[in-house]
Parts: C-alpha cells; sequence; structure tokens
C-alpha cells in the first residue's frame, strides 16, 4: 500500500532518509545506502539505472520513495538536487594524512551540518506544541539511559535555572517509579537517539498511561518512542551501533533542549528571569 507523502523539507532529504532507515526493509535499505553515499550521482539516474546500481528491482526503488516519504521517484531525484544546491559543500571524511587545519575545518563543517540538518528535521507546529507543554507543566522529568542520559542531566539543569519543577533519571527503576506519580499537566521527556531504549521507551509509556504528555526527543523518526510520544521532535546525526554516545548526536540533542529552553523562558517572561537570578545568587558563593 502506498504511504501518503510526507513535505519534505528543503535541505533535509538526506537527514530525513537517515532518520526513516530503520524502518525500511532490507531491499529499501540498500537503495536508501546508495542515496547517503552518492546522492549526486541518483540526480542523474533513471530508476532503472539506480535498482541495477543497487542490486534490486525498479519496484523497491518506487517502495523506497514512497516509504520515505516522496510521491514517486522523480520528486526524490528533484529533492535531492534541491539539496545539492542549497549545500555550502561536502565536508569530506577525516583522513590520518589531513593537515590539523584542514582536519578541525572538516569536523567543525561536519558539526555545523548536524545543527542544520537538525533545523530542516524540526516540525515547527511540534516545537511550539513541546515548548507550550513545558510552559504550562506543573512537573517535568527528563528520562535517558547511557550518554542520553547526560543530556537528561544537562536538561534538568537548564530548566531548574528558569523555576521549573524537574528532574533527570537514567535509572530505569528510579524512571519507571517517577513516570507512575506523573498526572495530567506533567511532562515526560524521553530522550533517545535510535528511539528503541527499552527503558526510556518503557517508562515514557508508564507516564502517558497516568496522564503525562510524552515528549520525544529522537533521530529515528517511525520507532518505538515516537509511537507512544505525544510529541516528536527530530535530531539529525549519522552514528553507527558501534558509536553509541557520539558527540554530534550530542550536540543536535543539546541543540533541540537549548531551543525548548530559550521558548520556555520567553513565554515564562519575568518569571524566568526572576528565576534565574535566584539561582544564581544560590551558588555565588561556590565561586572563588
Amino acid at each position: 500500500m502506498k504511504r501518503k507523502a510526507r513535505r519534505i523539507p528543503r535541505g533535509g532529504a538526506l537527514a530525513w532518509i537517515r532518520s526513516v532507515y530503520g524502518s525500511l526493509a532490507p531491499a529499501e535499505q540498500k537503495v536508501a545506502d546508495f542515496c547517503l553515499r552518492e546522492p549526486e550521482r541518483v540526480v542523474y539516474m533513471s530508476v532503472t539505472e539506480l535498482a541495477d546500481a543497487c542490486g534490486v528491482g525498479e519496484s523497491t526503488v518506487i517502495r523506497f520513495a514512497h516509504a520515505v516519504g516522496f510521491s514517486g521517484y522523480q520528486e526524490l531525484k528533484l529533492t535531492l538536487a534541491t539539496d545539492a544546491a542549497l549545500a555550502p559543500g561536502a565536508e569530506g571524511r577525516v583522513s590520518p594524512r589531513d593537515p590539523m587545519d584542514v582536519f578541525v575545518d572538516k569536523m567543525t563543517r561536519f558539526n555545523v551540518r548536524v545543527l542544520e540538518d537538525t533545523a530542516h528535521l524540526l516540525d515547527l507546529r511540534q516545537l511550539e506544541a513541546a515548548i507550550d507543554a513545558l510552559t504550562q507543566a506543573r512537573r517535568i522529568e527528563f528520562y535517558g539511559v547511557g550518554a542520553s542520559g547526560y543530556t537528561a542531566l544537562d536538561a534538568k539543569y537548564k530548566f531548574l535555572r528558569i523555576g521549573k519543577a524537574c528532574d533527570a533519571l537514567s535509572d530505569s527503576h528510579l524512571q519507571a517509579m517517577s513516570a507512575a506519580n506523573l498526572r495530567e499537566g506533567d511532562v515526560a521527556v524521553g530522550i533517545s537517539h535510535s528511539g528503541s531504549t527499552q527503558d526510556t521507551v518503557k517508562s515514557v509509556t508508564i507516564a502517558k498511561e497516568h496522564g503525562a504528555t510524552v515528549i520525544c526527543i529522537t533521530g529515528a523518526a517511525r520507532s518505538p518512542i515516537t509511537r507512544v510520544a505525544d510529541i516528536t521532535l527530530l535530531t539529525s546525526s549519522v552514528e553507527s551501533p558501534l558509536e553509541g554516545g557520539a558527540l554530534r548526536t550530542k550536540i543536535a540533542q543539546i541543540h533541540v533542549l537549548d531551543l525548548l529552553y530559550t521558548g520556555v523562558s520567553m513565554r515564562l517572561d519575568t518569571q524566568a528571569q526572576e528565576a534565574i537570578e535566584r539561582t544564581a545568587r544560590a551558588v555565588l558563593d561556590k565561586l572563588y
């Protein structure tokens, strides 16, 4: 069955393909791999040529285009061409032979691109809904395990500064107990790059069952956590199973948290400013 086409943001086609990669069939992933690896070639290839290059049938290429969210193969090519025109230039892979200035430039460009791709992936209506929910929340709980647990701690630090009652939990038992005590008017924020971290998904599920609003921050558009969440905020990052906790993933997550924090701060206005001043005074004597 053909899926309903999704409006892919300009400049974000490759980021979107990466975000839905895990939900694709194995044959469709072969097409995705080729598109991610050589998008410039795809722009000039017919559906038959791409199918041959990937070792799949033409129907698989068409199914891939629909599965990703395009109306067809031609829209896929058009969007990739548009992305290429908007791109500032390929960063290139880091090589041990790179001079230090080239190494620094490549890494910087790659991290900047992660932020740009995240901006393209974010649904602005979902972002606004998340800011509204957090602004009005009686209590906020941030859940994440492993590297995402540290991101949750950073979120707690930010939101405590503006006077929001919140906590960050990375232990699965504490998450479950916390979630069971949330109620309508509370917000649970699940942070999981893969969207498939069982502890985090289970915790936000419990929170939702008890009436809390669930926000997820994830790099996987179609994943277990997005099926639970009321609000989904997508981040862009290329991370293999062997690269858990890659810094670029954390950069994208913290960028989304900064958008949420700043948005809530502006909504709270003087209330947030007064809280910032109080918390700043509270730790003043901790500095030399």
